[in-house]
């Protein structure tokens, strides 16, 4: 054999063995956990599916990580998706479990979706969920019960408010959108008044999560405003858990025309993602205040911090959860699921990271704190009132006209003082008090 050849083929298994040994030390632990599961499957005293030996070694592996870093199983995968495009199949209606009776009931039909055409009603209790019984059963079992695949029936027993007996009812399941943008009541035909009550053409805004839609539906409200000769804005971000990151710089960039909206860091601190704003499409210079409370986290943080650094708006409400780190979602591929991973923390544009870390103390410059003047503190026994308050203003009973029931028109700004310091505010702004 040629000496060329054999010099070759010596630095070919040289190249091989070094490859198999950095091979063989990176997969140390690999190689454990398979032979343990080996052994769980050869060994252990009864029966047990691989699949849920993977799933539970995967869950305990990220359980050691974050709050936010997860192991989605491929059943919990579609559920995952529906939380991000605010999309799923189900009958259209919004439940909770009655605070004093744990009954299910129905806090407002969607208008337009199969539970609205079908007659089901605000206050309407539902007694069963095909032969499931709801006595019982917690909120999400029978959210589970009620979703499924468009096109499917389920049969629901419906107690209407003031009948002495229940009805049946079988709903054609669908493709149900849920509405991420939400305003302060319904009108007659159910849809949004942008408009505060007897706030003199304040607008007023909700966002209750961070979705693919969100930015969309968001510019489609404001545009109804401003050519309804809107004052000022009040955007409230309270008790929205977050959501896409791209959906809340799409927010920012409504409302600034320049500079750095959000950046995304490294574990080494070096910048991985810078967003800015641009010009176009950039809306009016009206008075605009956040609402943030306790409960403000991820995406809404980022809308509240980018505003409040650059003077578009002032924030009100209590500062908030800090959460300020940013997650990837890696398919494993062969439908062993996801993997939703923290890779990345953000930053808000006055180079502050606003995250709360475990050994973060109250006093530590984490969250997004009010405007000086503008803290409002709700403490956590209040908070249920609040949002029972909040949820009867929602209601939308078909024939109703969109008449505010009497023991429920108390105004806005009578329970909600967070809202009435933020309402303060755009009067003074606009010249009004």
């Amino acid at each position: 054999m040629p000496r060329r050849n054999i010099a070759l083929l010596v630095a070919i298994v040289l190249f091989s063995l070094i490859c198999y040994q950095k091979a063989r030390n990176d997969s140390r632990y690999g190689r454990i956990l398979a032979d343990a599961m080996s052994q769980i499957e050869d060994r252990y005293l009864e029966e047990i599916d691989e699949d849920e030996l993977f799933e539970g070694a995967m869950e305990g592996m990220i359980g050691r990580l974050d709050d936010y870093s997860a192991f989605i199983t491929p059943s919990k995968l579609q559920e995952f998706n529906e939380t991000l495009d605010a999309e799923f199949g189900g009958v259209g209606m919004e439940v909770r479990l009655d605070p004093k009776t744990r009954e299910l009931t129905v806090t407002c039909p969607l208008v337009g979706t199969p539970a609205y055409e079908a007659g089901i009603r605000a206050g309407d209790k539902i007694l069963r969920i095909d032969d499931h019984s709801t006595q019982g059963m917690g909120l999400k079992d029978a959210v589970a019960l009620m979703r499924g695949k468009p096109g499917t029936p389920v049969s629901l027993s419906v107690l209407h408010q003031g009948d002495k007996e229940p009805v049946e009812i079988s709903i054609m399941r669908a493709i149900i959108h849920v509405d991420t943008v939400l305003g302060d009541t319904r009108r007659a035909d159910g849809s949004w008044n942008r408009f505060l009550e007897g706030g003199e053409r304040i607008g007023y805004l909700r966002v209750n999560t961070f979705a693919k839609e969100t930015a969309d539906e968001l510019r489609t409200a404001l545009s109804w405003l401003v050519e309804h000769d809107m004052q000022g804005l009040i955007l409230d971000l309270r008790n929205d858990p977050g959501g896409l990151l791209t959906a809340a710089t799409e927010v920012c960039d409504m409302f600034i025309d320049s500079g750095v909206i959000v950046t995304t860091r490294r574990r080494d601190k070096s910048i991985t993602e810078k967003y800015t704003a641009t010009k176009a499409g950039t809306l009016g210079d009206f008075p605009m205040a956040v609402l943030v409370n306790q409960y403000s986290a991820s995406a809404s943080e980022i809308v509240a911090a980018c505003l409040q650094d650059h003077g578009r708006a002032v924030v009100v409400g209590q500062r908030t959860w800090g959460k300020g780190t940013v997650q990837e979602v890696i398919d494993l591929g062969r439908k062993q699921g996801v993997l939703k991973l923290t890779t990345a923390s953000y930053w808000r544009p006055s180079e502050k990271n606003i995250h709360r870390t475990s050994d973060a103390e109250e006093d530590d410059d984490w969250g997004v704190r009010p405007d000086k003047g503008y803290e409002v503190i709700v403490e956590d026994e209040d908070l249920q009132r609040l949002f029972d308050w909040r949820m009867k203003r929602d209601r939308f009973i078909p024939g109703s006209n969109g008449e505010t029931p009497a023991e429920e028109q108390n105004g806005p700004f009578d329970d909600d003082p967070q809202l009435a310091r933020a309402v303060e505010y755009i009067r003074k702004a606009v010249g009004g008090g």
